[in-house]
């Protein structure tokens, strides 16, 4: 006998490709829900003492769906009574298709027609009409049914919608259903297993001997058996002992699957639902988002600026308050507005998330709407928050991107990632073709357009710089990082400098930075007056009187002596002594060459004097100088000259 091949790690079975769907039910308390998941899957997910006591569903109930050999799906039953909406929301959010379920004896209720809203806003697309309890009524009643059921998804999703007419105590029609569940989901894409695990949890418990274990349906990425996890929003490192898909054990679990997973390293006590379980490192909490909110159409109460409200987003219930940029009140229904949400606690979320909004009292469901931005900030009242809004909800990946490199300037791959909501390799692709993105030698990104804005404020402020400055070389290395790391991180602007110097954007002469056509020089209006400063020093020779009377002699300002003096030596056009005394470059480097040529290797201070003429008020400080420049080394009453040394200087010096 030939054994059924099953591999979990690329997810298949046999030799088809594996998917995996969640089958929603939902509807009004009593119309036969949980019945009808027993007669499809045989299983009753009525599991706790008081739900068989009183003869209705509390909590969410799950149920492998055996459909074919290709398709893995778990039935989701969910409560409907009204008190119970907040499982109800947590059961739907996330599902593939929904199976409205319609006793034929009642026909719509208040509760069927609120989950109708519910699942419209929370973004479901698929669905089919369960017409149960039919062995209770005639035919009449039947179309009087369908006419109401027709009559109450009018203009949703659920208009074009197949019904189905069972009776789950004769098993009338189920046949018909399970075929008509398989048909609504062939085709129909699956969620994404590339990003990063995250599973919101919706269930808690502890097993002997195993410990904790937390259940969802796993909304993106996949998890092995072994998998250091992050447990969020309490920041908690735990792994992943074992796993199980309906109670079946696995080595891994993927997007679309209700797994379940026995936690190290927390207890149950720990962990609620609406907690999320994630890759390690690859998902942040937040308390502000910002959102695109659509109403419901019969709004009955309207909703005051920063007013109360309760978030319900993958399996989490928060408190918060909503804020409006446009209006202090939200009265009408049926539109679709930008606002932000300020939560009471973090969440886990990421852009595209869908979520319900209900007024904690009076009790209503306000609307719905997807998520726009994970991480808002505070803004201003008013039109143009409203536009960057809209902007931000429209724009695609790439535009995002750019809109956040141009906010942050440079980002880690993971954490772009994490702010793009999309996997890593997406993000990659949309980098390699975009022209706007460069990424820098260590893999950050950054934008071309940042590069160019500080590359054109540096040119800038050098240009101006050396216009004020002209007789420096340039602004300290040093400085630059300093002012601009205020605006640009570190990383970049230390980049820009290097990769400056290579596309001769800038120069870089020791710890000074300036523009490749920038040489340090006087101010035109003072520049003969320097030339005859310096021909005056030359003609003094070695014996010179002090820097400072030249310079007054010539009436050069006061306020560019300081200045000029430093560009003198900078540019070794003057060989300072001391603090008044600075020798001309030509009879300096002549009096070296004299020396050098009547002197051995090593020489004496007397040997110094006869050879250069200089009284000892001039010699000392001359000797001194020598040593500074590297020509010479003091040993003791004597100096040794550094012959190469010598020999290159004198050479650059020619």
């Amino acid at each position: 006998m030939i054994k059924k091949r099953y591999e979990i790690g690329n997810c298949r079975e046999g030799f088809g490709i594996m998917n995996h769907y969640t089958v929603g039910m939902a509807g009004h308390i009593d119309h036969g829900k949980t019945t009808l998941t027993k007669v499809l899957t045989n299983i009753d997910t009525d599991r706790l003492k008081e739900e068989k006591e009183r003869n209705i569903s509390i909590e969410l109930g799950y149920a492998p769906l055996k459909l074919s050999d290709e398709m893995e799906v778990s039935l989701i039953d969910v409560p409907g009574h009204e008190r119970f909406i907040r499982q109800m929301i947590a059961g739907v959010a996330g599902i593939d298709l929904v199976m409205l379920v319609v006793a034929s004896d009642e026909g719509i209720m208040p509760q069927t027609r609120e989950h109708i809203d519910i699942l419209r806003l929370l973004g479901v697309e698929q669905g089919i009409i369960v017409v149960t309890k039919i062995d209770r009524v005639d035919d009449e009643m039947r179309e009087l049914v369908e006419l109401d059921i027709r009559e109450a998804v009018e203009g949703t999703f659920l208009e074009e919608s197949l019904l189905f007419f069972v009776d789950s105590l004769s098993c009338k029609g189920i046949d018909e259903l399970r075929e008509g569940i398989k048909n609504g989901l062939v085709g129909r894409p699956t969620r994404d297993a590339s990003g990063a695990f995250r599973l919101p949890i919706d269930q808690v418990f502890t097993v002997h001997g195993q410990g904790t274990v937390v259940r969802g349906t796993v909304y993106e990425g996949n998890v092995n058996e072994g998998d250091v996890l992050e447990l969020l929003p309490q920041r908690i490192s735990v792994r992943a002992r074992q796993l199980q898909v309906h109670h079946q054990s696995r080595k891994r679990g993927r997007a679309g699957q209700r797994v379940a997973v026995n936690v190290g390293g927390v207890s149950k006590d720990e962990i609620k639902r609406g907690d999320v379980l994630v890759a390690s490192g690859h998902y942040e909490t937040t308390e502000t988002i910002d959102v695109a909110l659509s109403t419901v159409a019969d709004l009955e109460f309207s909703l005051k600026q920063r007013g109360a409200i309760k978030l319900h987003i993958g399996t989490a219930e928060v408190y918060g308050k909503i804020v409006f940029f446009d209006r202090n009140e939200l009265a009408e229904g049926n539109e679709t507005i930008v606002c932000q949400l300020r939560l009471d606690e973090p969440i886990v979320t990421r852009r595209g998330d869908r979520f319900i909004i209900r007024r904690p009292t009076p009790m209503e469901t306000v609307g719905g709407g997807t998520v726009i931005d994970p991480h808002g900030t505070k803004y201003r009242f008013g039109k143009e928050t409203v536009h960057m809004l809209e902007q931000k909800k429209n724009a695609t990946p790439a535009e995002r991107l750019d809109q956040i490199l141009l906010e942050k300037k440079v980002m880690q791959i993971k954490e772009a990632s994490k702010e793009l909501n999309i996997a890593e390799d997406e993000l990659l692709e949309i980098t390699h073709k975009n022209e706007h993105v460069y990424q820098l030698p260590g893999g950050e990104l950054t934008s071309k357009r940042v590069i160019r804005s500080l590359r054109e404020s540096l040119q800038t402020e050098l240009d101006r710089y050396h216009a004020t400055f002209s007789l420096r070389e340039g602004i300290k290395k040093a400085e630059i990082v300093q002012s601009y790391i205020q605006t640009y991180p570190k990383k970049i602007v230390d980049w820009l400098l290097e990769e400056g110097v290579k596309q001769q954007w800038f120069n870089i002469r020791g710890p000074y930075v300036a523009l490749p056509s920038h040489t340090p020089h006087p101010p035109q209006q003072w520049q003969k007056r320097v030339e005859r400063v310096l021909h005056e020093l030359k003609n003094e020779g070695l014996q010179v009187t002090a820097l400072q009377n030249h310079l007054t002699g010539q009436q050069i300002p006061q306020t560019i002596h300081e200045e000029l003096i430093h560009y003198f030596h900078q540019q070794e056009m003057l060989f300072q002594l001391d603090d008044k005394l600075s020798i001309h470059e030509v009879p300096f480097k002549e009096a070296v060459w004299k020396l050098k040529q009547e002197t051995n290797e090593l020489f004496a201070l007397n040997e110094a004097k006869v050879a250069t003429g200089l009284s000892r008020k001039y010699l000392v400080p001359f000797l001194e100088k020598l040593d500074k420049l590297g020509l010479t080394i003091r040993q003791e009453s004597e100096r040794k000259w550094r012959v190469a040394a010598v020999e290159d200087w004198l050479d650059r010096k020619s």
